[in-house]
């Protein structure tokens, strides 16, 4: 299966469970997640760049694919991507690194579906 349909499948089928328990305060993070992905003083566009960025200094691979999603979605460029990848390598390190090759290699899955 293709990186992109399993991430996106998994992730969907996940959620459905989780969110499918009806904790009050699980829904309550995943509603405050969505919201502050939301246009406000900052563009919904930013704020993905912004979350993608912190997700590759966190090293939170779920979390990039996620963002590199959005930003596919939203019409990133390449240049802007990488620029954006440029950054969180400076401010996270060296570490980031191999989480910058799996971004890539996401990147361009998103580019080749």
């Amino acid at each position: 299966m293709h990186i992109v349909e399993e991430f996106n499948d998994y992730r969907a089928k996940m959620n459905e469970r989780i969110l499918g328990s009806d904790n009050k305060v699980i829904k309550r993070i995943f509603n405050l997640d969505t919201n502050a992905f939301s246009d406000g003083a900052l563009d919904a566009k930013t704020k993905e760049l912004l979350g993608l960025v912190c997700s590759m200094v966190l090293r939170c691979d779920d979390c990039v694919k996620y963002h590199l999603g959005k930003c596919f979605e939203m019409d990133y460029m390449d240049d802007q991507i990488f620029e954006a990848f440029a950054i969180a390598n400076l401010i996270g390190g060296t570490i980031v690194i191999p989480h910058l090759r799996r971004a890539t290699e996401y990147w361009d899955s998103l580019k080749n579906d």
